[in-house]
């Protein structure tokens, strides 16, 4: 999955779920997701690539990051309970999906 496409369907998916608002408060370079008034995924460009940082089981980040070489501890996150996925062959929309279900 190319960068443009993991923003792209991200923002998609997330969008679809229920009671999920987007928002900026982190200024415009950072799209922001809240279900509840909590974020569950955000998502912006480290540097020059995209990257979709989500909450994660600390447990099944720890799996998710040694199987899927284009998923790491979370960017500018919390590296316990956040991921942030980048563009990658092993990036699926059926993973991306699982993910932001997850978070």
């Amino acid at each position: 999955m190319d960068g443009q496409t993991l923003h792209a369907w991200a923002k998609r998916f997330a969008l679809e779920l229920p009671f999920t608002e987007h928002c900026w408060p982190f200024g415009p370079q950072y799209d922001v997701f809240k279900v509840g008034g909590k974020i569950f995924m955000l998502f912006t460009e480290h540097h020059c690539r995209p990257v979709v940082n989500l909450k994660s089981d600390p447990q099944k980040s720890l799996v998710n990051q040694q199987i899927y070489p284009s998923i790491a501890p979370g960017y500018h996150m919390n590296k316990k309970h956040w991921i942030s996925v980048y563009a990658g062959e092993d990036i699926t929309v059926s993973l991306l999906n699982d993910l932001i279900n997850d978070s």
